[in-house]
């Protein structure tokens, strides 16, 4: 089944208008849990929408702490490259192992942000993630120009092909644009959260709602 796509942004990238969230697919014991989820239930669940023609699955690292990104991994592998869906992660809130329940801190530093990806890649079991995105705004004091930096040798090697952002305000992208364009934006927005409609753009492309 064919679904209509849309250019993100300048990215190369033509994505539906839907995409498959696997936020809830990391399951529960952990802060921002959804509670418990069955993987092989997951998984169907996932396969249907590629079934249905959506092209892409949104998730990130702190998703059950690393599990959303593994199961999403496990469907990749049993995928033909001919089929297998865009791959968009996150990086930049950072749990404690010794307590799931604890809120993740919000870090951006660069060493963070490359171990975070190759943790991601080593868990989805690819070579390039298709969009990687700071999840939110970094709260230990790294400039977010060093931040981005990061992402910017992240694209030029390779790892990553169309780099975004989450949660940032307006004076945050224009601190990026001058360094690298921003592919995306990914702010707050459902049914109940409307702001980011009624908010003018810096000409980045949404994503999804987080």
């Amino acid at each position: 089944m064919a679904l209509p796509t849309r250019p993100l942004g300048s990215s190369g990238l033509h994505i539906t208008t839907v995409g498959f969230g696997s936020w809830a697919v990391g399951g529960g014991g952990w802060s921002f849990g959804w509670g418990p989820q069955d993987d092989s239930d997951s998984l169907a669940t996932v396969r249907q929408a590629l079934d249905h023609g959506i092209n892409w699955i949104d998730t990130a690292a702190v998703y059950g702490l690393g599990h959303s990104e593994e199961v999403v991994g496990r469907l990749l592998r049993d995928l033909p490259s001919s089929k297998r869906p865009y791959v968009f992660t996150k990086c930049g809130l950072i749990w404690d192992s010794n307590n799931p329940m604890k809120e993740p801190r919000r870090v951006l530093k660069p060493d963070s942000i490359r171990r975070e990806c190759e943790a991601s890649l080593r868990r989805l079991g690819i070579e390039r993630i298709d969009l990687y995105q700071f999840h939110w705004p970094d709260d230990t004091g790294t400039p977010v120009e060093d931040s981005w930096s990061e992402m910017v040798k992240l694209v030029k090697e390779g790892k990553v092909r169309a780099a975004g952002v989450s949660n940032f305000d307006v004076a945050l992208l224009e601190r990026c644009e001058a360094i690298l364009h921003v592919d995306s934006l990914q702010p707050p927005f459902s049914l109940i959260n409307r702001k980011a409609a009624r908010k003018k753009s810096l000409g980045v492309k949404n994503t999804t709602p987080e």
